[in-house]
């Protein structure tokens, strides 16, 4: 009789172990299903081209693995990893003409780009193929262009006026660095600057800036592009804003007031 109750609560201590057992398994399921659908994740679509891919691996080879190493991990003294950089990192910087570098020096410089369009999405697509990354919208330039100039301001004058200037003249920084004019950068390469955060720019991510907010900002610098025709208010001079206004201001008027107190002399 005592061994049949010992072996019944045996079986059922068992079977409570087997329930909880289960239920931890079907919990850890959930979790992880619910993380794979919640969690984003790079976007690679770029990537899948496998001729695109191998295209911009023989560009990478020819032009870009002296300093970026063999497995685009970086050469210490020279140039950065670039395993995950994206492809919004590699048209900022080859569709400015900035890489590949001309020389070294405290930061890169805009020139004409060596590489043509295409073989600019064959080097992203090999990049992105290699950790992912950030990736700019596959729309024309145009579609970039948001319709909110107002919050665009608010949002530029919040997060960029105090590096490239309230009016997008750009500004020096600290050891020989500055942050460049936007008068030459067209929507898509101020998109992937703002997602690729080149040089001391911070990245500004879905999550900081959304999208659309991006674009807002992308259509108020539109609104300040020095062109010789956009030019609200009158005479820009060079567009910096009140500090080169207020120079002029001040020389004109000290040389007014020089030229008077000359003239009331001679009258004397």
């Amino acid at each position: 009789m005592a061994d049949d109750h010992r072996r019944a609560r045996i079986g059922r201590r068992r079977a409570r172990r087997g329930r909880h057992v289960v239920a931890l398994l079907a919990m850890l399921a959930l979790v992880g299903g619910a993380y794979a659908l919640l969690v984003p994740r790079p976007s690679v679509a770029r990537a899948q081209d496998p001729s695109l891919v191998r295209e911009g691996e023989a560009l990478y080879d020819t032009s870009c693995i002296t300093c970026h190493g063999t497995n685009l991990q970086g050469i210490p003294d020279r140039a950065p990893s670039i395993v995950g950089a994206g492809q919004a990192a590699v048209y900022f910087q080859v569709s400015t003409g900035r890489m590949p570098l001309a020389e070294q020096g405290a930061q890169a410089q805009r020139k004409a780009p060596r590489f043509t369009p295409s073989q600019i999405d064959a080097l992203g697509a090999f990049v992105q193929a290699h950790g992912g990354g950030p990736q700019t919208p596959d729309v024309s330039d145009d579609a970039l262009v948001g319709s909110d100039v107002s919050r665009g301001g608010e949002l530029f004058r919040n997060n960029c006026a105090q590096c490239h200037n309230y009016t997008g003249r750009g500004g020096a920084l600290s050891e020989g660095k500055y942050a460049p004019p936007l008068d030459p950068a067209t929507p898509r390469q101020v998109y992937a600057a703002m997602l690729s955060g080149p040089a001391n720019m911070p990245v500004f991510s879905d999550g900081t800036l959304s999208p659309d907010e991006k674009r807002d900002v992308i259509a108020y610098i539109d609104t300040m592009r020095y062109d010789g025709a956009n030019s609200p208010g009158g005479l820009r001079i060079g567009g910096f804003g009140p500090v080169d206004e207020g120079f002029v201001a001040f020389a004109v008027g000290l040389a007014v007031l020089v030229a008077l107190s000359l003239w009331v002399g001679s009258r004397r």
